[in-house]
């Protein structure tokens, strides 16, 4: 029987909820509705275990792992499952640059650290990744933070034989998943992109935190799309109500034959964790295989389930 992978996350949101929530359904229904990939390198869907979760709110902090991601302001919904105590009480994150050997202690056991917490706190998500080579701990960095796109520290990780994956998840079917289809589908049929946006709006913490951080998260957007010198991303809008569902527009103007005007409008609603956990699940089997096959550095097979990859715009 393959080994369990064992993670360990930071941040117990939204996109955590998701997460482990997925793995208890996944694994008690069988089910594959909704997975991209069944096994990676033998590697099922429920073949992971989270054993450790790192936060920083003090509500969160001390509570069993399946308690605090119901507690607000989380707002994924609850699936339909058995969710059992996972016996993971939630450790206190890093304050500053100065805890992180006290963090790679605790990561002891780990293969893989999942770092999911807020964007627009560069430091905070280096200093993780630190913490992982430290404990010699593949890392996979979600967020739009520059931190797999560090050439320094990627070769460090790549010299340690480490995998390191990032920047910036391409969601399952997110804006700029279906985004950059639609203006590569116009280029592969011969029309000529004259204008396009998108404009994302969202309930969840993260999209009040990218409100008030917009800069990385919209590189980011950009770094994931085709023609993006004729494309504007609109400043994220946070509207509480839509909980942790995500509502995008996205417009298209292009010429076809004879210079004719050809547009095309789009709304997209999906449940935004969810679409985050839809990839994770893949780029954590992707590192832990790489870590044991002693492949360190970035991963191929995880660079199109990222907007922002090593060589990308910071």
């Amino acid at each position: 029987m393959i080994e369990r992978v064992r993670v360990a996350v930071v941040g117990v949101g939204n996109n955590t909820s998701a997460l482990v929530q997925g793995l208890a359904l996944y694994r008690e229904s069988g089910s594959l509705v909704g997975i991209r990939r069944p096994t990676i390198d033998g590697l099922g869907v429920g073949d992971i275990d989270v054993v450790a979760a790192f936060a920083t709110s003090k509500e969160k902090i001390g509570r069993d792992l399946t308690e605090a991601i119901f507690l607000p302001p989380n707002n994924f919904p609850r699936l339909n499952c058995d969710l059992p105590r996972a016996g993971v009480p939630v450790t206190k994150g890093l304050v500053d640059a100065t805890e992180v050997q006290r963090v790679a202690a605790a990561l002891a056991g780990a293969e893989v650290l999942l770092y999911s917490a807020p964007s627009g706190r560069p430091e905070t998500a280096r200093a993780y990744a630190v913490a992982a080579h430290t404990a010699g701990v593949a890392f996979i960095n979600t967020t739009a933070d520059p931190v797999a796109r560090d050439p320094q520290l990627l070769d460090t990780f790549e010299a340690a034989g480490l995998p390191l994956l990032g920047d910036d998840l391409a969601s399952q079917f997110g804006t700029s998943v279906v985004h950059n289809m639609l203006l590569r589908l116009l280029e592969e049929r011969g029309l000529t992109l004259i204008s396009s946006y998108q404009v994302n709006l969202g309930g969840t913490e993260d999209f009040r935190n990218l409100v008030e951080n917009p800069d990385s998260k919209k590189q980011s957007k950009l770094n994931a799309l085709s023609g993006a010198d004729r494309v504007e991303v609109a400043p994220l809008g946070y509207l509480p109500h839509l909980a942790s569902q995500k509502v995008a527009h996205l417009n298209i103007e292009a010429q076809g034959w004879g210079e004719t005007a050809v547009s095309l409008d789009v709304k997209l609603k999906v449940h935004d964790p969810s679409g985050a956990a839809g990839v994770n699940i893949d780029l954590i089997r992707l590192a832990a295989s790489a870590l044991r096959n002693g492949r360190g550095g970035h991963c191929a097979e995880a660079t199109s389930l990222l907007k922002s990859p090593p060589g990308t715009a910071i």
